[in-house]
């Protein structure tokens, strides 16, 4: 039986180092944002490449919910699925995918704003993905009975080990070393936006330093992470510690 974990992650949350952790695991393979190129033929977003985006890979909201929830496409006994929760604009929802493990991953969104504002992209609430993300954990929190897991990339970076570690327990797998660290470069699993958005994790062989260092944005920016913020905050008070 194959373990198909639904990571549910906004954009600049430190959702493709983790892939790249899961993707470690000799148990384990991994799908990059199954769902962009559906979004992009949905909304004509004007995202970096999007043109190449769609030409790339399966735009059909039902084809793609049908392979996420299919076999392991590698024979894996666990697929570990990056998703980005604001991609879901279409007729595919939480409720739609049977037979997946939904997980969380979370970041202050004044951090997202500020890492959007590095790569010069304009960035606007619905971009954060938050209130997706808690519309999917209320009603994955409702089928279970209980919260299901969230991490913050921030707890992450301080104690990877023990945070991992916490995460693996909570999905019901083993912890494996291995997800500590990894070889640097672009990988055959990942999207063809690598080459605008991945140049830091390209060149990483594991997680980063913590997130200290303060963060200053101007008025529009600020707008933006405060709308996100209570949603954040909703999905924060159950995050996972070691």
């Amino acid at each position: 039986m194959t373990i198909r974990i639904a990571m549910w992650s906004g954009p600049r949350n430190l959702s493709t180092a983790m892939m790249r952790s899961f993707g470690s695991r000799s148990d384990t393979c991994v799908s990059d944002e199954p769902f962009y190129g559906a979004y992009l033929k949905a909304t004509g977003d004007p995202q970096p490449m999007a043109d190449q985006v769609m030409a790339s890979m399966d735009c059909d909201w039902a084809s793609v919910a049908r392979t996420m929830t299919g076999p392991s496409l590698a024979g894996t006994p666990i697929w570990y699925q990056k998703h980005m929760a604001h991609h879901m604009v279409g007729p595919v929802a939480h409720d739609n995918l049977p037979g997946l493990t939904h997980a969380f991953l979370i970041r202050d969104p004044a951090r997202v704003v500020a890492s959007y504002a590095a790569k010069r992209v304009a960035v606007r609430p619905d971009h954060l993905g938050v209130d997706r993300q808690v519309d999917y954990f209320e009603r994955e929190a409702d089928r279970l009975g209980h919260a299901p897991p969230v991490v913050d990339s921030a707890d992450i970076l301080r104690d990877p080990d023990g945070v991992l570690g916490k995460l693996c327990e909570a999905l019901g797998i083993d912890w494996d070393v291995a997800m500590l660290s990894w070889q640097p470069g672009i990988r055959d699993t990942d999207g063809v936006w690598a080459s605008h958005w991945y140049d830091a994790v390209a060149v990483s062989t594991g997680f980063g330093s913590p997130d200290e260092m303060p963060v200053e944005l101007d008025g529009d920016a600020q707008r933006v992470a405060d709308a996100c913020r209570p949603y954040y905050e909703r999905l924060a008070a159950h995050r996972l510690t070691a």
